[in-house]
């Protein structure tokens, strides 16, 4: 499978943007897909994951009422919608897959990552 991730950019606090993570290669849909994030000097960090079905979905306390995560499976596509962003989601965001089941939290359990996109959020 590989992925692209698309949407990053400069946004002012207070504001919003959508991240776009379109797969390929392989049987995209049957995967369970998250978006992880690093900044500059931290580890990476899960921030939201969502089933193969697209039934359920799962955030980081710290993106909670904030950011939401989708799919369209007709377009291999998942999303992470980001509003009320604020400078500390200042961070690279990459998408990544992982076997059906519950959603996991752990970076190691993922098997494909995108290249990663930056977004940075200015005060």
């Amino acid at each position: 499978v590989q992925l692209v991730e698309s949407g990053g950019g400069l946004v002012q606090a207070g504001g919003s943007s959508r991240l776009s993570c379109v797969g390929s290669g392989g049987a995209f849909i049957l995967y369970n897909m998250a978006w992880f994030r690093q900044a500059p000097g931290k580890e990476r960090e899960f921030v939201a994951g969502i089933l193969w079905s697209g039934e359920r979905a799962e955030y980081a306390d710290s993106v909670k009422g904030r950011f939401t995560i989708s799919r369209d499976k007709a377009k291999n596509t998942i999303y992470l919608q980001m509003n009320s962003l604020k400078p500390e989601d200042t961070a690279v965001y990459y998408c990544a897959t992982d076997r059906p089941g519950k959603i996991i939290t752990a970076e190691d359990d993922y098997d494909a990552w995108g290249q990663g996109t930056q977004v940075t959020v200015s005060s």
